[in-house]
This record gives C-alpha cells, sequence and structure tokens, in this order.
C-alpha cells in the first residue's frame, strides 16, 4: 500500500546558506501579513458602506481568500510591496500566502458552524521575534545526493545534513519512495528539513490481531494496560533535568539580557547562556517524545484494537498543582500516536469516554419545549414526562440544629426540616377527618363540626396565616385548614410536630 510519510534531517548549513534560510522565512512571513492586511481592508471598506446604507450589490468587490486569488494579488503588488522579491524563491511566499488561505477558511468554517472542535479566531499577524522560522517547497529541484550528506533545495543549493540520508535514499533508488515536498524549519537554533514522501509499503499485520487491549494513563505509571502487560513507569524528563535547568537560569539571569523597554541589546555571555538552557529544554522534549513513540509502537505492533483513555488534558493543565506534572508526562502526544501508526501495522486505535453511559432505562429523555410540558396544579403536583415525581421536590435532611437563642430564627433553621419530612410520611393521607370535638356548654350542638382536609398546596399556607385560640374553646377557634392547604401548613397550625418556640405556646394542642 502507499502512505504518505515524512523523513527528517539536521542540517548544518553555512552562515551563507543559515542566512538565506533566515530570508526566505522573512519573505513567507511578509507575504502572509500583506495578505491580512489586505483582507482586513477590503472587510472594513465593506463593513463602512454597509453603515452609510449602500446597497449590496454596489459594495466593494470582496477580496478572494483561496490561495489562487491571493497569488494573483501577490504577484500583482510584490513589485511595491517587497523590491526584494527576485533574492526569493518564489516557493517562499507561496508558504506565507498558503498558510493565510487555510487560516482563513478554518476562521470561516469554525464560524459557520462546519469545522469540529474549538472555535477558531480571526487570523493574526506574525510576529518577527515570536515566529518559528519555515519555509516550504514544492517545485524546483528538491533531491537528496548520492553521497547521502548533502540535500538540494531551490535557491538555496546544496545544504550539508547533520545526519546520512541513507534511510530516504535506499527507497528513492529503489523505485519505492518519492518527494513531494519539502519544508525548512528552525527549531532550538538548528535548522531542519523534512521531506514528504508517497512511500510504497507492506501491509504489516499485528502478531495479535484479534486482540484488543485497554490503555489507562497516569502519572505515577505512565501506562498501565489490561491485559497483565508489565506497567509503564514514568520516566519524569522534565523533574530529572530541572536542577540543571535552574542552574543555567540563575546564569543566564545574572546576564546583561534584551530589554524591549529601552532597547537594549542582550550580550554575548547571555545568548550563550540562553542557548545551554535552550538545548536542554529540546534534550529534555527530545526524551520524552523518544519514549511515547516506542511505547505507542510497541502497542501497534502486538494489538489489533488499541482503547486508550480519554483525558479532558486541557482541563487538568489549568490545576497549578497538577500542570507540570501532566505536561511532562505528554498525554497529549500519547494519545493520538497509536492512531498514526495504524496505516503501517494495520491496527486501530479508538478513545474510551470519560463519561460512562448509564443503561437505556435509566438514560434521560428529551426535554420537550415549553408549551408541550405537562404540569399540574400546584408544585407539589409537578409531573415529570414520564411520570415521576420530581427531583428537586425531595425533602431536605435536617441541618445541624442551631445555637441562636432567637425561637423565631432557630424554627426557620431546623424545625421547618423536621415538619417537611413528617408530612411527607403523612401525604398519603389525602383526606384525613379529624374527630368531632366536644359539645358545646350552652348546648348540644358541637362547637366545632367543621372537618379538617390535610394535604392541598403550600401558596395557600403561606397566604394564610395560623388563628389564636380564645379561651372559651380552644378547639372552635383552632385555623381552619383553607383550600389548598399542606400538610405543612396544617401540622404547624395544629402542633402535631413542633419545632421550636412553637411548642410551648398554649394553642398548639393536639
Amino acid at each position: 500500500m502507499i502512505v504518505t510519510h515524512a523523513y527528517r534531517f539536521a542540517l548544518d548549513p553555512t552562515p551563507g546558506q543559515a542566512r538565506a534560510l533566515l530570508r526566505h522565512a522573512g519573505a513567507a512571513r511578509v507575504a502572509f501579513n500583506w495578505g491580512i492586511a489586505q483582507v482586513k481592508a477590503n472587510l472594513g471598506q465593506r463593513e463602512a458602506e454597509r453603515s452609510y446604507g449602500i446597497a449590496e450589490a454596489d459594495l466593494t468587490p470582496s477580496f478572494g481568500w483561496s490561495m489562487y486569488c491571493l497569488r494573483k494579488a501577490w504577484n500583482t503588488a510584490k513589485r511595491e510591496v517587497a523590491p526584494w522579491w527576485a533574492e526569493c524563491s518564489k516557493e517562499a511566499y507561496a508558504t506565507g500566502l498558503d498558510q493565510l488561505a487555510r487560516a482563513l477558511k478554518n476562521w470561516s468554517d469554525s464560524k459557520r458552524g462546519k469545522r469540529k472542535g474549538p472555535r477558531m479566531g480571526f487570523p493574526r499577524y506574525k510576529s518577527k521575534r515570536k515566529t518559528t522560522p519555515s519555509v516550504r517547497f514544492t517545485t524546483g529541484t528538491i533531491r537528496l545526493e548520492d553521497d547521502r550528506r548533502h540535500v538540494t533545495l531551490p535557491v538555496l543549493g546544496t545544504i550539508r545534513t547533520h545526519e546520512p540520508t541513507r534511510k530516504l535514499h535506499r527507497r528513492i533508488a529503489a523505485g519505492t519512495a518519492v518527494v513531494k515536498s519539502a519544508t525548512v524549519r528552525r527549531e532550538a537554533g538548528r535548522w531542519f528539513v523534512s521531506f514528504t514522501c508517497e512511500v510504497e509499503r507492506t501491509d504489516r499485520t499485528p502478531s495479535r490481531a484479534d486482540t484488543v487491549i485497554g490503555v489507562d494513563l497516569g502519572i505515577k505509571h505512565l501506562a498501565v494496560f489490561s491485559d497483565g502487560r508489565p506497567r509503564a513507569e514514568n520516566p519524569k524528563h522534565y523533574d530529572t533535568a530541572r536542577r540543571k535547568l535552574g542552574r543555567l537560569s540563575r546564569t543566564a539571569a545574572r546576564r546583561l539580557g534584551p530589554d524591549r523597554r529601552t532597547g537594549q541589546q542582550p550580550s554575548k555571555r547571555w545568548q550563550r547562556a540562553d542557548a545551554a538552557r535552550n538545548r536542554v529544554h529540546y534534550h529534555t522534549a527530545n526524551l520524552r517524545r523518544d519514549a511515547l513513540n516506542k511505547l505507542t509502537t510497541s502497542l501497534a505492533r502486538e494489538y489489533g484494537t488499541i482503547v486508550v483513555e480519554d483525558l479532558n488534558i486541557s482541563g487538568m493543565l489549568k490545576n497549578r498543582r497538577l500542570a507540570r506534572v501532566v505536561a511532562d508526562a505528554g498525554f497529549g502526544e500519547a494519545s493520538p500516536r497509536p492512531t498514526s501508526s495504524r496505516p503501517v501495522t494495520r491496527s486501530s486505535a479508538t478513545t474510551s469516554s470519560r463519561w460512562p453511559t448509564p443503561p437505556a432505562s435509566r438514560r434521560p429523555l428529551p426535554r420537550p419545549p415549553h408549551r408541550r410540558r405537562p404540569w399540574r396544579a400546584g408544585p407539589a403536583r409537578r409531573a415529570t414526562r414520564r411520570g415521576r415525581p420530581d427531583p428537586r421536590l425531595r425533602p431536605r435532611r435536617p441541618s445541624r440544629p442551631s445555637h441562636s437563642s432567637t425561637p423565631a430564627r432557630a424554627w426557620a433553621q431546623t424545625g421547618r426540616h423536621h415538619t417537611e419530612h413528617a408530612a411527607t410520611a403523612a401525604a398519603e393521607r389525602e383526606t384525613a377527618i379529624r374527630p368531632t370535638p366536644p359539645t358545646s356548654a350552652r348546648g348540644n350542638t358541637p362547637a366545632c363540626s367543621q372537618p379538617r382536609i390535610l394535604g392541598f398546596s403550600a401558596a395557600a399556607a403561606r397566604s394564610t396565616p395560623p388563628s389564636r385560640p380564645s379561651a372559651a374553646c380552644p378547639a372552635a377557634s383552632r385555623p381552619i385548614a383553607p383550600e389548598g392547604a399542606s400538610p405543612t401548613w396544617v401540622r404547624r397550625a395544629s402542633g402535631v410536630v413542633p419545632g421550636p418556640g412553637w411548642g410551648s405556646r398554649p394553642w398548639a394542642c393536639g
């Protein structure tokens, strides 16, 4: 099968070639920034014309965002924008314009909802100090020399490599690889070239193609496997290099560094100290990348299906107590690497959801629109779509008793919870009638012949406060349950479950 593969080699350019590489990378940055300025000016002009009430058909023509339109506009304006354009390859300007076209497309698709993932912002200008120098060549003379120690690039000429290129040169000579493009990039003070090739590979089958393995990532152990495979220990490369990095950082702090506020240029000693510190950072990153690559490659060659734990890595990095160890473990690089080895080894890599899926009987139904939700009279009678009670109406747990000396405040904090628990126990008796009170002293007619109904809404209970009993017959002037009264109101008025400050009152008889 034919797969797309990249081969990366370190370069050893001469000082003149290093300046030429920087010039090409700067040309790509200039073309990128020029394109952003044109697009923003066009968008601003059209927006201003709309605010003036100009019809849409009479607006300034829109500026094309495709690679073809951007390159056509650049060829028209390059003699005014960059009079030195002939010193660099045309591929340098095409690199910046291609990056801009991709960035604008990603922003547009994200804004319209066509692109998955986090929302993309509008492209920003590239800074000379912060941007990583890079340039991509797709046409022209791109080849590996026969001595396997040199590569040839357009305009730049032949550049010596720091390492032999025989691994790719053998495939090109055998006809099993074709170079499609070459990208030159500077990292940690060293230049690298990456050749993107179409390689013809044999179809490899994992040794245990029918076996499924689960991988659980962690801090103490980098990976724990589901089939009893020995755990992969976390090497903690950054923790090992922290002492050395601290010493080099203190050395750089004692040197005369750059200052943008005053325009102070760094000294040679500071540049050497900073380069030494950067080399340690780069070496640590290489050790981490190599360990993860060896781990994931061994899994892809042995197992047919690999299930990797899905972690919220960006959320974990926001925790200041875990950010350093999580970043040192390299969870972000460990997850997708089995997928990258799939075309070579025919192993499939998937991720397990971080949220357990409930059974079908417990999955919530989609919420209906507001006009179709079933409602019943009173908040205590609210029903869900499946007829189950609303979980928001469950009785609260009794809180810790209050030590306040005010009876009303103590009742508000503790008695309310006891009353609600008693009310739920008696809620099944929807229409409970109290016994007939004793007869009056004036005759045989009962003094209180009105039955008391329990179990109504809480809104009516709050609107009708309890009344004081009379000395003649406390039961006669005991509050009558109004229509819509709740069990809580009735028991509070009848003294069935007295709270602090209520049980000692003379009229609270039951």
